[in-house]
């Protein structure tokens, strides 16, 4: 009796093999279709917020190996911080084609002591850099990597675009990014669903 049981028992095992190895091979076929129907359309309607990211992406990279994007910081004789917010506004005064003649025209200073060097931006996205010790300007030059860095993240544009189309262009993006490797492995699976299936009809 025994014998006789162990090839029904074969049998049974064989047909939920073939019945779950077809059920996935149908799903699998219909969340491909889904996926690829995905690709398209989210490709375009991220394709201009991601074209941006990649070319500023692409030109911040290189914003320390180029002047015209980022002024390099100027040498200084030493460290130090010896001068007084009075002496840096004199000093940037000085520079008239960088348009700095109140605080009000500053948008930030970037303080560095070790280097005895600060670096006063303007509104304007010029850049002048002063000497810590001695209140002397070292260098001053337009700036550019902030407004690749705003186009970046879409700031530039608004808030609002910022929000609403680049934060959404990069959620597509790993979406397109995660069904693209589901599509790449998909064909092996649907082998090893189909050599399964051919097993189980041999049994």
């Amino acid at each position: 009796m025994e014998t006789v049981a162990e090839p029904k028992t074969k049998v049974r095992y064989g047909k939920a093999a073939r019945r779950n190895s077809g059920g996935f091979l149908l799903a699998a076929m219909r969340f491909a279709r889904s996926s690829r129907k995905f690709h398209r359309i989210g490709a375009v309607v991220s394709a201009i917020p991601v074209l941006i990211v990649l070319v500023t992406g692409i030109v911040l990279q290189l914003k320390k190996e180029f002047s015209w994007i980022q002024p390099p910081t100027a040498n200084n004789d030493g460290p130090g911080l010896e001068i007084a917010f009075d002496d840096v506004l004199a000093a940037i005064r000085t520079v008239p084609e960088a348009g700095l003649q109140s605080w009000d025209d500053v948008d930030r200073l970037d303080v560095r002591p070790a280097k005895g060097i600060i670096k006063v931006r303007g509104k304007n996205r010029w850049e002048v850099q002063v000497s810590a010790t001695s209140g002397k300007v070292l260098q001053a030059a337009y700036r550019r990597s902030d407004f690749f860095e705003e186009l970046h993240d879409g700031s530039w544009f608004s808030d609002s675009a910022k929000l609403w189309i680049f934060l959404p262009a990069a959620v597509i993006l790993l979406i397109l990014w995660i069904t693209g490797a589901y599509l790449w492995l998909l064909p092996y699976r649907v082998r090893r669903a189909k050599r399964q299936r051919l097993a189980s009809n041999e049994k």
